[in-house]
């Protein structure tokens, strides 16, 4: 049932404008970031370390723009009581959601292995690396279309809840870094500074992408998948009771 419905969801982005548009914006920005800002050529190393530093960034604005759809144009159109009137569980429907957008999101990376291609023909790189950052690079966009499923069936308005995405996906980002580390150490102790540390989708993916794929981090990410999405299926049938 689930795969008859995740075909479903899945036809739905190649009927929309926005899958085109978030593709070719995630492939010319990906680009623009790599050779421009992150200054591939001048930096002389056959590597995609530049790109994926770039990959999060990218994520936390074009990914809610993605998910902000999923429960809120349903909720707002009163679609979503009728969608669970069928004889279809709550969580096959978000289930098949999250999957047709993580796979469309998967394939839009996909698009950029000119990216591979150009640093294999310009020197001999640590190919077994780059794979494990791509496969970071899908898990961590599980991690982000989990979060903005959740917080897109938590409102009915499209912006509101491209506007939480965005923040909530920044604060985990930015949990591991300096700045927002400093806010905690005056008070905190060293576990605490560690926890808020280990909270940072930055932390777990920079390791990922370092060519370490450790058990920890993708149960990390599978972890705040499971998360969002099981938050997100209490709240779709706490709609439909109201």
């Amino acid at each position: 049932m689930i795969l008859t419905v995740f075909k479903r969801e899945l036809l739905s982005y190649l009927a929309t404008p926005l899958a085109y548009l978030f593709t070719v914006i995630f492939v010319v920005l990906s680009g623009i970031c790599t050779f421009y800002l992150g200054s591939f050529f001048e930096r002389g190393q056959a590597d995609l370390a530049v790109f994926f530093n770039f990959i999060p960034w990218l994520y936390l604005v074009l990914v809610p723009a993605l998910t902000m759809r999923l429960w809120a144009e349903e909720r707002k159109s009163g679609t979503v009581e009728l969608l669970l009137t069928l004889p279809v569980p709550a969580l096959t429907w978000v289930m098949a959601k999250f999957l047709a957008a993580w796979l469309f999101v998967g394939f839009a990376l996909m698009l950029s292995f000119p990216l591979w291609l150009t640093v294999n023909y310009l020197g001999d790189p640590d190919n077994g690396a780059i794979l494990a950052g791509y496969i970071g690079c899908w898990f961590m966009a599980g991690g982000f279309l989990a979060i903005g499923s959740a917080l897109s069936a938590a409102t009915q308005n499209q912006v509101i809840a491209f506007v939480l995405t965005l923040v909530a996906c920044l604060v985990l980002v930015a949990a591991g870094f300096p700045p927002v580390l400093d806010l905690f150490t005056a008070w905190a102790s060293n576990q605490v500074l560690d926890l808020v540390a280990n909270f940072s989708f930055w932390r777990h993916f920079l390791s990922i992408s370092r060519g370490v794929i450790d058990l920890r981090d993708l149960l990390y990410f599978l972890s705040i998948m499971a998360f969002g999405l099981g938050i997100t299926v209490h709240l779709v049938r706490h709609t439909v009771r109201r």
